[in-house]
């Protein structure tokens, strides 16, 4: 089983990230063979950025992954501009990519309203680039967020249509996204998903986060109208607790709603707060640990990208002889 999936190295990593990517990324590489994880900072330059910042959040990205527990000797984990592969086959592979497809994609639909000054032909063409980086690596399984399953399903339709016009080269991938915590809503607005671009962070999570900042946003936590401790559509604040909870402990939603029966928001709210304090604090103490030795963190980038480099070259080869790019490979005598 090839496992693949790639991080923005942008912002703080929030509790989002982690339960729905991160922890993904690391029970992955039990069952990968390889597990290739990436740090995607080529995807980081679609948005306005500072370039000093860029290479710091690279860094602070990689040393979260490892605190998380990911082991470079176990999954490779690399820097996706370290490997000029990606950049080549996602050119080669605007040929399959339908034009229409790109305009409907929700997320440059997002960005693109927020980029008042300049919308970036990077931002429109990323959906594209993420297919590379993917089906370089005939990747079968993505773990992924919710939020990434349209662009999954392009990779997919891209993947398809290749091999249909130029023979079965790619391997089309399908993606692995968790039954509870695929998707963390704001602590604020339990109606938007957890992120680093919100307006506020009243309702974002760090995972390098204090204790006592956890437990203040947990308690400002919005609700909703009555006192039932379950989940239901009327009730997305509470249903977003109570996924938490329940990743964080390591149990069934069904068990936290038995569990606060008849209980009042003000102690669920504690409960869960402690419980996400706990649930961070192995992977906050080791970040802290790690993330000083950068020089460290750098060689573990270019080991990862050699590695890398190995499995996206072969790949490359045979999308260039398929579509009759470059000099033919001669075959030997």
């Amino acid at each position: 089983m090839r496992i693949f999936s790639g991080i923005q190295p942008t912002g703080r990593k929030h509790l989002g990230n982690y339960i729905g990517a991160i922890r993904q990324y690391v029970e992955g590489q039990e069952r990968g063979n390889p597990a290739i994880y990436c740090i995607v900072d080529l995807h980081a330059i679609t948005v306005p950025h500072e370039p000093a910042a860029l290479r710091r959040s690279v860094y602070d990205t990689l040393a979260l992954l490892l605190a998380a527990g990911l082991d470079p000797g176990r999954s490779i984990l690399f820097r996706q501009s370290d490997v000029h592969e990606h950049t080549e086959l996602c050119w080669l592979l605007s040929a399959v990519t339908a034009y229409g497809d790109l305009t409907r994609m929700t997320q440059f639909k997002e960005k693109s309203q927020r980029q008042r000054e300049l919308v970036s032909a990077g931002l429109f063409f990323y959906p594209v680039l993420q297919a590379a980086d993917i089906l370089a690596y005939r990747t079968e399984e993505v773990p992924v967020g919710d939020d990434q399953r349209q662009h999954l399903e392009l990779t997919r339709d891209i993947a398809e249509r290749f091999n249909q016009r130029f023979g079965e080269v790619f391997v089309v991938p399908r993606h692995r996204i968790p039954p509870v915590g695929a998707r963390i809503m704001d602590l604020q607005d339990p109606t938007s998903k957890m992120s680093t671009t919100a307006e506020s962070t009243a309702g974002v999570i760090f995972i390098d986060e204090e204790p006592d900042e956890i437990r203040r946003k947990v308690r400002s936590a919005v609700t909703d109208p009555g006192r039932e401790i379950v989940r239901r559509p009327d009730k997305p604040g509470i249903s977003n607790l109570i996924e938490i909870m329940a990743v964080a402990r390591g149990v069934e939603p069904e068990q936290v709603e038995r569990e606060f029966e008849g209980r009042g928001y003000a102690e669920f709210k504690q409960a869960v707060a402690e419980a996400i304090v706990e649930f961070l604090a192995p992977v906050r103490q080791r970040y802290r640990e790690l993330r000083g030795d950068e020089a460290a963190l750098e060689r573990t980038l270019a080991e990862g990208a050699e590695r890398a480099r190995a499995i996206a070259a072969e790949t490359l080869a045979d999308v260039r002889a398929a579509m009759g790019v470059g000099a033919p490979v001669r075959q030997p005598v």
